[in-house]
């Protein structure tokens, strides 16, 4: 029998995904990883309103007593603090908006969790993201595909993903439709069955990043100057990791039209303002890439990329610069292209890899 541990956040996707690991024959240990005290980064409201379980530890291991297999809980807070959450606030100081999920994806719960498997005699990990994990004889390479509801697709929080860890890691819910995944859980009687999809970054779950990156940090982000794409000055800005790429709203300055953050300067501590045209662009680069379906890019290849978690895919073209970044140019213009934020290519359903945008 095969050992899987699979990561229980205490909602409803993992509890499923762990329902059928266990119905398929799998000899299943739950895991929830503890990422942070509930006091350390939030108010009281906030804590009260959670009843100090944003881990959802309590939720995971009232399914795993229903199901009959062992959970644990393992402290993982010095690895979270550092790859995600000062990832975070220094990815904003030097005026990136960065994908925390990503980064918890690479170093945690498919870098450290796959070595707790391990270290626990485990053949799998597994988890509740809706994305297809398959072996490819032709290629030779275990492939990241789309999953079967792509609603709600996660293949983009998951192109970081290794050969290594692909090769064990399950994922139960590729298949199923979201409304599926409800119903069975409340087929078996799973307590969280109804829970909400969370929708917030889990460790600013009031939504209010800025007052916690200045808090965490014990820094604060000064003002500067507005400026025009000319670089006139048009104002003063409230300290530029209050904005981002696309922003038209709070931004607190009246110009007599529309205006939208077009990009920031953090060095110069000043926010570049523009109209929508401006936000336009029909290429970019990318650094850090993992590559999944291919070895390596040696010509041009057609792709579709999206440069945001919620866009849809775009038809474009996917090359290796000099320098060993990639250059993605697309058919048509994109908008809010975000420093910072992933770029992931497709080739159909399969993932060929992803990587950040400079």
């Amino acid at each position: 029998m095969k050992k899987v541990m699979i990561g229980m956040s205490g909602g409803v996707d993992s509890s499923a995904a762990a329902l059928i690991l266990k119905n398929q024959g799998y000899d299943v240990v739950g895991v929830t990883l503890e990422m942070f005290h509930d006091n350390d980064i939030v108010c009281g409201e906030i804590h009260k309103k959670n009843n100090g379980n944003l881990s959802g530890a309590g939720d995971a291991e009232k399914v795993a007593e229903k199901l009959g297999f062992q959970h644990m809980t393992v402290d993982m807070k010095d690895c979270f603090r550092k790859n995600v959450m000062e990832y975070f606030c220094e990815s904003y100081f030097s005026g990136k908006t960065p994908n925390p999920c990503i980064e918890c994806n690479r170093h945690v719960k498919f870098g450290e969790m796959l070595k707790i498997a391990a270290e626990n005699g485990c053949d799998y990990i597994a988890t509740g993201h809706y994305a297809v994990c398959e072996y490819d004889e032709e290629r030779g390479r275990y492939l990241l595909k789309c999953s079967a509801d792509r609603s709600k697709d996660q293949t983009y929080m998951l192109y970081s993903l290794t050969q290594e860890q692909l090769a064990h890691t399950l994922f139960p819910l590729g298949d199923m439709e979201k409304s599926a995944v409800r119903e069975l859980a409340e087929k078996n009687g799973l307590i969280n069955a109804d829970k909400p999809d969370s929708q917030d970054i889990c460790f600013v779950p009031d939504g209010k990043y800025v007052e916690f990156i200045e808090k965490f940090t014990g820094k604060k982000s000064e003002s500067g100057n507005y400026v025009d794409m000319s670089g006139k000055i048009l104002g003063k800005h409230k300290g530029h990791i209050n904005y981002t790429a696309g922003q038209r709203k709070g931004l607190g300055i009246a110009l007599g039209k529309p205006a939208y953050v077009v990009k920031k300067d953090y060095k110069a501590n000043t926010v570049v303002l523009g109209d929508e045209s401006d936000l336009y662009t029909t290429s970019l680069i990318a650094e850090n890439v993992n590559l999944i379906s291919v070895e390596e890019i040696t010509e041009p290849m057609r792709i579709t990329a999206k440069a945001r978690y919620s866009q849809r895919d775009c038809a474009a073209t996917l090359s290796k610069t000099e320098d060993g970044r990639y250059l993605v140019e697309f058919d048509e213009p994109q908008r809010a292209v975000t420093s910072g934020q992933a770029v992931v290519f497709y080739d159909g359903d399969i993932v060929v890899g992803g990587g950040t945008i400079v």
